[in-house]
C-alpha cells in the first residue's frame, strides 16, 4: 500500500499540462490548453486542460478528472499503478506499507502480464549484451544492420538463445507460471512434454506504449528456415492489441508533436535506422494495415501523416491500405515512394538525414492524385477496370470531411473527372452515394436500442459554450453554480462574515440543494471546513480519490474560454475584475432566495385553494403579495438573467 504522504507528494509535484503533453499535442488557448481528445475520435479539438485547476475536461465525450484520472484512463491502470507511474516520471521515491500475502497475490494477478513483459524485455536485452551467444549472434546481426550501442539501448533490443527452453526455465525459476508464459506468447507446450521457447534463436524488438510500458514483442528469426515465419509477434491479450499499437511511438512521440508530422513505415528496423540517422518522428505499423486505434494514437500528436514505403509493387499496395480511413479522420495524407530496391533503412544509411529530408521534399505526393496516377497505368483501355477505379476514387473522395475540407473535396472531384474522363456531375452523384452509404452504416453501427443519448445543443464551433456531463444534472445548474462559487471563492473575504464560505453557510438552506452529488460535495466541503477550522484548499477536491467527484468537478471548473463576442452573439454579459466573485456569490444566493420564495408561494397558493375563512384568505393574499414584491426586488437587483437562467425547479 502506498502511504498517504507519498500520494500527496505525487499530487503536489505532478503538473497536469506537462503529463498530458506527453501524450497529446496541446495548444495554448486563453488560460487553458486544448487538444484532440484521446478517448474518442474527433476532428475539432474539444479536450481542455486547466493547469491552474489541475483538471482536464473533454466537451465532446464528457470525460474529465485530474492528472491521476488521466493516466488511469489513457494507460488503463489502477489508481495505485497510476500513482506509481507518476512517481516514476517525477523520480519520486514512494513509501509503501508492508503488504499481506493476500494483497501481494492480488497485485500479482492484476499486474502479472505487465511485470512478466518487463522482466522478459530486460532478460532479452541483458542476453544480447552480456551472453556469449547473444553477443556472437544477436550482436553480430545488429552490428551488420549498422546499429550503435546507443541505438540498441534506446530501443531495448534483445536476443533469445537458440536453446529450446532456456528462457522458459529461467522464468519458471523466477516464479512465473506456465499458464502466464503461454498467455504472454513466450512459450508453447512441447509434444515431448514440458514447454519450449517460441522466440528461440531470434532477435527481439520490444513494443512499447506511448509511456514506455512493454506491451508485447516482435521476434525476427536469423537462420534460414522455410518452415518458420520470419517474424513472430505477441498474441492478443489484455496488454497487447496490434491494432492499437505502433512501434516506436514511445521514442518518437515528442518529435512527432514538435515537428507536427509523423512518418509511417512498415518495419521495426526502418524505425530504428531512421532514428539513428536523425529522423525521429517515425513509427511503424509492423506490416498491418492502418487501423482506427493506430490513427487515434497519431492524431493525438499530429494530423500530418506521410506514408513512407518501398518503391516496389507490394510497397505501393501497403501504402494504399489505410488511405480511406486516414482521410476520414481528417489527416493530411502524403506518400513518398523511395527509389527502386531501396527501403527506409538502406536509404537513410546511404543518404543521411539531410539527403532524406531533401528527397522527401521533392517526392512527397498527394495520395489521391497518386492513386489516380497508379490506377490509370493499370487500367489501360479496359472499361471494367476503369469503372472499378472510378468507384475507388469516388469512395476515397467521399471519406474527406466536407464540412471541414469542402474546397479540397470539390478540387478532387474536378481533378478526378478530368483525369478519368468522366462526367463531373455523375462523379458528384457517385461521391454523394458513398457518403450516404457510410453515414447509414455508421448509424447502424452506433444504434443501441437500450441506450438513451440526450440531445446536445448546437453551439457555434468557434465559440464553444461550457457543457455539463451526465453527472451534472442540467436542471440543477444553479445548485452546481453554488458549489463552484464555494470551491473557487470560499476562502475570500466577504464583508460582515469570516469569509465567503461562512456567508454562504449562514444564508443558504442546504435542503434546497436537490441534486444528490451537488449536496454531497456541499456537505463534504463544510465537514472538512469544520474539521480544519478554515475553508479547505482547492486541491482537497482536485486530489480526491472519488472518480464521480472528479468527473463532476472537471465539468464544473474546466470551462471553454469566454469569447469577447458572447455579448454580441448571445446577449450574455461577462464581468471582469478582482471583485467579480462578489457578484457571483450574490447571484447564487439570489437564486436560492427566489427558490425559497417559490416554495412558500406554492404553499400559500395551495392553502388559498382550500381556505374558507375570509380573514385567513385575506392574510394569505397579503402574504402572497409580499412574496411577489420580494421576488421583484431580487430580480430588479440581480437582473432578468435570474429569471431566464436561474429558474427554480418548483413554482
Amino acid at each position: 500500500m502506498i502511504s498517504p504522504a507519498s500520494i500527496q507528494e505525487v499530487m503536489q509535484r505532478a503538473d497536469i499540462v506537462e503529463v498530458v503533453g506527453q501524450f497529446l499535442r496541446l495548444k495554448k488557448r486563453g488560460a487553458n490548453y486544448i487538444g484532440n481528445c484521446p478517448f474518442h475520435n474527433e476532428k475539432t479539438p474539444s479536450f481542455t486542460v486547466s493547469g491552474a485547476k489541475g483538471l482536464f475536461k473533454c466537451f465532446g465525450c464528457g470525460k474529465g478528472g485530474n492528472v491521476v484520472t488521466f493516466v488511469q484512463e489513457h494507460e488503463k491502470l489502477t489508481y495505485p499503478e497510476s500513482i506509481r507511474w507518476l512517481a516514476g516520471y517525477y523520480k519520486i521515491k514512494l513509501e509503501e506499507t508492508e503488504r499481506t500475502p493476500e494483497q501481494q497475490q492480488q497485485q500479482l494477478a492484476e499486474e502479472s502480464l505487465r511485470i512478466l513483459n518487463e522482466y522478459a524485455a530486460q532478460y532479452f536485452h541483458d542476453t544480447l549484451l552480456n551472453d556469449e551467444e547473444g553477443q556472437a549472434i544477436g550482436g553480430s546481426y545488429f552490428k551488420h544492420r549498422g546499429f550503435t550501442a546507443q541505438t540498441i539501448e534506446k530501443f531495448k533490443l534483445g536476443y533469445n538463445p537458440e536453446s529450446g527452453e532456456v528462457f522458459y526455465r529461467t522464468a519458471i525459476q523466477k516464479g512465473y507460471s506456465d499458464a502466464l508464459l503461454e498467455k504472454a506468447g513466450f512459450v508453447k507446450p512441447s509434444q515431448r512434454g514440458g514447454h519450449y521457447d517460441v522466440y528461440r534463436g531470434r532477435v527481439i524488438f520490444p513494443i512499447q506504449s506511448m509511456t514506455g510500458r512493454v506491451l508485447g514483442f516482435g521476434a525476427r528469426i536469423l537462420k534460414t528456415n522455410d518452415k518458420a515465419p520470419k517474424y513472430i509477434n505477441t498474441p492478443e491479450n489484455e496488454l497487447y492489441n496490434k491494432s492499437r499499437v505502433l512501434y516506436g511511438m514511445y521514442q518518437s512521440r515528442s518529435s512527432i508533436s514538435k515537428n507536427d508530422e509523423c512518418f509511417l513505415v512498415e518495419g521495426y528496423t526502418d524505425v530504428i535506422s531512421l532514428h539513428q540517422g536523425g529522423v525521429d518522428n517515425v513509427v511503424a505499423s509492423s506490416g498491418t494495415s492502418l487501423t482506427e486505434g493506430q490513427l487515434r494514437l497519431i492524431g493525438q500528436l499530429t494530423h500530418n501523416l506521410t506514408i513512407l514505403y518501398d518503391g516496389d509493387a507490394a510497397g505501393v499496395k501497403a501504402a494504399l491500405r489505410g488511405l480511406d480511413m486516414a482521410l476520414g479522420q481528417s489527416f493530411n495524407v502524403k506518400l513518398v515512394l523511395l527509389p527502386e530496391n531501396e527501403d527506409p533503412d538502406s536509404f537513410i544509411q546511404k543518404n543521411g538525414a539531410e539527403g532524406f529530408h531533401e528527397y522527401v521534399k521533392q517526392h512527397k505526393q498527394d495520395i489521391i492524385n497518386f492513386r489516380m496516377e497508379v490506377g490509370m497505368k493499370e487500367v489501360g483501355d479496359d472499361p471494367v477496370r476503369k469503372s472499378k477505379l472510378v468507384n475507388e476514387i469516388a469512395e476515397s473522395v467521399a471519406r474527406i470531411n466536407k464540412a471541414e475540407d469542402f474546397a479540397l473535396q470539390d478540387y478532387y472531384i474536378r481533378e478526378a473527372a478530368r483525369r478519368l474522363q468522366v462526367d463531373e456531375n455523375k462523379l458528384v452523384t457517385l461521391v454523394n452515394k458513398y457518403i450516404r452509404d457510410r453515414v447509414d452504416q455508421e448509424r447502424r453501427n452506433d444504434y443501441k436500442p437500450s441506450a438513451s443519448v440526450p440531445e446536445q445543443p448546437i453551439i457555434p464551433q468557434e465559440e464553444p459554450l461550457p457543457s455539463y456531463t451526465p453527472k451534472i444534472n442540467p436542471s440543477a445548474q444553479q445548485e452546481w453554480e453554488l458549489v463552484r462559487v464555494l470551491l473557487e471563492h470560499g476562502s475570500k473575504a466577504f464583508e460582515g462574515y469570516a469569509n465567503t464560505a461562512d456567508m454562504i453557510h449562514q444564508n443558504v438552506d442546504p435542503d434546497l440543494i436537490e441534486d444528490e452529488m451537488a449536496r454531497r460535495m456541499y456537505d463534504e466541503y463544510y465537514a472538512e471546513m469544520t474539521r480544519i477550522g478554515t475553508p479547505p484548499e482547492h486541491n482537497y477536491f482536485t486530489n480526491h480519490i472519488d472518480a464521480d467527484i472528479l468527473s463532476s468537478l472537471s465539468s464544473l471548473q474546466v470551462r471553454a474560454d469566454i469569447s469577447p463576442n458572447w455579448k454580441k452573439h448571445y446577449g450574455i454579459d461577462t464581468i471582469n475584475g478582482a471583485l467579480n466573485y462578489i457578484h457571483e456569490v450574490e447571484s447564487s444566493l439570489a437564486y436560492f432566495e427566489l427558490k425559497k420564495i417559490k416554495y412558500v408561494q406554492t404553499e400559500v397558493m395551495n392553502r388559498l385553494m382550500v381556505e374558507k375563512d375570509d380573514l385567513r384568505i385575506a392574510a394569505l393574499q397579503k402574504k402572497h403579495k409580499e412574496l411577489k414584491t420580494a421576488e421583484a426586488e431580487i430580480v430588479k437587483k440581480m437582473g432578468t438573467v435570474i429569471i431566464k437562467q436561474l429558474k427554480p425547479n418548483h413554482g
